[in-house]
């Protein structure tokens, strides 16, 4: 970092610097941990939780509980810290950001596609491909999701419109199998790119993805 960077790092990005350490502090610890492992059943679990940063999200859950229940409570935090800071990014964070959630998007795409092939209902029981959807994969129009009654409406109603977008431009040139396969191959170029820190843009994706993927 040069000298001119370090004099705006503050300004640029010491507010977001000082929620991810708040966001630290947060963190449930080993005595935590110990704790609560000693909790006898989950109401016990829950008012432990009452004392530290998941209070807000698990104290006005009535009971009688279940494990999903206090899962999905602490998923929900996650999710809503993450958007914070999202929303607050400057770039290049904010970029980064969003390459975070790709995969997550990726993999509800995936879901989705395959319940689509098998023709099953999106909302049938009570919502539950869209329920197994990762929350941090979440996007606006996956609402769309459930009108779509093939695999090109589901490209058109849904991809176009998302930041996958580029990711996903012609692959129902030679048939909707190309679709999943697409979203396979792209999830596991996502997690190269982010697990060894390179970030490419869509058209800078190397020849080794076979045509009619990209």
């Amino acid at each position: 970092m040069s000298t001119a960077e370090m004099c705006l790092f503050n300004v640029k990005d010491g507010f977001l610097e000082g929620v991810v350490r708040g966001y630290k502090l947060g963190l449930l610890t080993a005595a935590d941990y110990n704790n609560l492992s000693q909790c006898e059943n989950l109401e016990d679990i829950k008012l432990y939780l009452t004392g530290t940063d998941y209070a807000q999200y698990v104290s006005n859950e009535a009971g009688p509980l279940h494990t999903t229940t206090l899962v999905e409570c602490c998923t929900r935090k996650l999710v809503d810290d993450w958007e914070y800071l999202r929303q607050n990014a400057s770039e290049p964070l904010g970029t980064f950001l969003d390459y975070c959630t790709f995969g997550h998007m990726i993999d509800n795409i995936v879901l989705i596609v395959t319940g689509t092939l098998h023709e099953r209902d999106v909302q049938a029981s009570g919502g539950e491909l869209l329920d197994k959807c990762n929350p941090l994969g979440v996007f606006d129009a996956i609402a769309t999701l459930a009108v779509a009654q093939n695999m090109r409406d589901l490209y058109r109603l849904v991809l176009v419109d998302t930041p996958l977008a580029p990711y996903f431009s012609g692959a129902l040139d030679e048939g909707v199998g190309y679709l999943a396969g697409s979203c396979g191959v792209h999830a596991r170029r996502l997690t190269q790119k982010v697990s060894s820190k390179t970030l490419m843009a869509p058209s800078a994706l190397d020849a080794s993805i076979p045509t009619g993927y990209v």
